[in-house]
């Protein structure tokens, strides 16, 4: 199987004028890219980075982080993306799970690494910082307007700028690349039942079929090899990475921004004709809603995915009724590279389906007690195997044993997600397992009342969550949050709603409004934060 590297070396030889990465205006060609990956890759040999050693990339979304890590394929070394918004905590646990020795990081962020440099394996690190890879004038006048965030560092012989690594003349490495597919070309780490994160070892074989699927699905709208991706979710997250260095990987443009600015994307859209971009659901209603998304030139945009969560329909008929074009949806984990199903363009799709069963992919409905298959059209937990899958956690192996289970002699693994697969191979996402609400015997999915709650005028976001109660099992408590624009909307009122549209026993019981809801830092509500809080309520009576 072809590495990674030699997939995008391939590309980059084949077109190299052709503009491969943008970033405040500064354009990359494949070839210059190509080149500065080859210097990087180098300078990292010289340094004693081989293959399997481990890298954090403490990035976020900038070209260093895709030379780094295209640097690191080539070296056969593994990289470990994680979000630059981890505090010191969270990066020491991760760096010792990992066992990296080498780390990436910005000058913003150089003093958590310091704070855990003691306590971990790490020895080498690279600091760099949001326009180091700008021509001068831009960093200059950046800086003279107090547009670039600073953070001090300390340089000594184990920490060195990444402009250093870009010094490197010629192509002085070994190549090394993996030769096998189930080789390892990631670690992700996701959230832990242990209140740990889990690092999910993400192979060739695997990242490859992901990129090839996604990229097929979109052919029909976007010849292969004339798409122009703005980059819509992390770099650090499966989604980000496969629509992202996808778009590399099939010779064919990336446009980075450093943090979500809808201004700026809208921007960007306009004026370099961006036809793919994708994101969760969030942020396609922060584009509706946004005040000046009339004064740009959307048009461009030809394929708009939405993954990470649930679509509320009242989002996507609102984005279809405006822009004239659907919201195509995926569903998938870290655990499984992305993609266990994406909606197919150019063919009609029922609403609220999450797609098909992506092809490289097998799925199995079963009970979540017995692993029994349910019968069909019924729902249940959703099983994942396919030829590269993961087959465990890194370091976890009671997790291990949790999440993968062996069933007619393959290895799956367990999603937590409820859903169910109809007649014609519909998914319909329902819940995850945890956050089903048990009421008088009846299973309730929190997402799909909350997808009411918020196609609700007035309701900007939505969470529920199930109480506790001995003679019902659990009753339905929502947290809402309310558009600031709209008064005089009651709990009343919203209750109302939903019974308007649900089965009776749907209906949440209580309705608490706040100014907004727990989050995690990639963006997805934490309902075992609510449920936390209103467990010590019901602990202090």
């Amino acid at each position: 199987m072809e590495s990674i590297y030699h997939l995008f070396e391939s590309k980059a030889k084949q077109v190299p004028t052709k503009t491969s990465l943008v970033y405040l205006g500064k354009e990359y060609s494949f070839a210059e890219l190509l080149d500065t990956i080859d210097r990087v890759a180098g300078a990292l040999a010289h340094l004693g980075l081989k293959k399997g050693d481990r890298a954090i990339l403490y990035l976020p979304n900038c070209p260093q982080w895709v030379i780094a890590w295209f640097a690191l394929q080539k070296l056969g070394a593994v990289a470990v993306p994680i979000t630059p918004y981890y505090g010191p905590g969270d990066l020491e646990y991760i760096a010792n799970d990992s066992g990296a020795e080498t780390i990436f990081c910005l000058d913003t962020n150089f003093g958590y690494v310091t704070r855990i440099l003691a306590e971990t394996r790490l020895r080498r690190v690279i600091v760099t910082t949001m326009v180091d890879v700008l021509p001068l004038w831009k960093r200059v006048l950046g800086k003279a307007l107090n547009k670039v965030p600073e953070g001090t560092i300390h340089l000594d012989e184990n920490t060195l700028r990444f402009g250093r690594l870009l010094q490197q003349r010629g192509e002085s490495c070994v190549r090394c690349e993996p030769s096998a597919g189930d080789e390892l070309a990631d670690i992700l780490y996701t959230g832990g039942t242990t209140g740990e994160p889990k690092g999910v070892p993400i192979s060739y074989g695997s990242f490859l079929a992901a990129v090839h699927e996604q990229r097929r699905n979109s052919q029909a709208l976007i010849p292969l090899g004339q798409d122009v991706v703005i980059q819509g979710a992390p770099l650090y997250h499966i989604l980000g990475q496969v629509i992202g260095v996808g778009a590399l990987l099939n010779g064919e443009q990336l446009i980075l921004l450093p943090r979500l600015n809808l201004d700026a994307m809208f921007d960007h859209i306009q004026r370099y004709r961006a036809t793919t971009f994708f994101g969760v659901p969030g942020i396609y209603r922060m584009i509706l809603d946004h005040d000046r998304v009339d004064q740009y030139d959307l048009s461009s945009l030809k394929y708009c995915f939405s993954g990470g969560d649930v679509l509320p329909g009242e989002v996507a008929r609102r984005w279809e009724r405006k822009f004239d074009q659907a919201i195509y949806q995926g569903y998938g984990t870290t655990e499984t590279c992305g993609g266990i199903s994406l909606t197919p363009v150019g063919q009609p799709f029922p609403a609220g389906t999450v797609g098909k069963i992506a092809r490289h992919q097998q799925v199995m409905i079963v009970n979540p007690d017995s692993l029994e298959p349910m019968p069909a059209g019924e729902p249940g937990e959703v099983l994942v195997s396919s030829q590269h899958m993961v087959g465990a956690y890194w370091n976890k192996p009671a997790e291990t044993a949790r999440f993968f289970v062996q069933r007619n002699g393959r290895l799956w693994y367990r999603t937590g997600d409820i859903a169910r697969l109809d007649a014609e191979g519909w998914l319909f996402y329902q819940d995850r397992s945890v956050d089903v609400i048990k009421h008088k015997g009846y299973r309730i999915a929190a997402s799909r009342l909350e997808a009411v709650l918020q196609e609700h005028p007035a309701v900007i976001a939505s969470c529920v969550v199930g109480i506790p109660d001995s003679n019902v099992g659990e009753r339905i408590k929502a947290f809402v949050v309310l558009n600031k624009d709209v008064k005089g909307v009651t709990a009343y009122d919203l209750i109302s709603w939903c019974r308007e549209r649900l089965a009776p026993y749907e209906a949440p019981h209580y309705i608490e409004f706040r100014d907004m809801l727990p989050k995690s830092k990639v963006g997805k509500l934490l309902r075992r934060e609510l449920r936390a809080e209103e467990q010590r309520k019901m602990n202090a009576r």
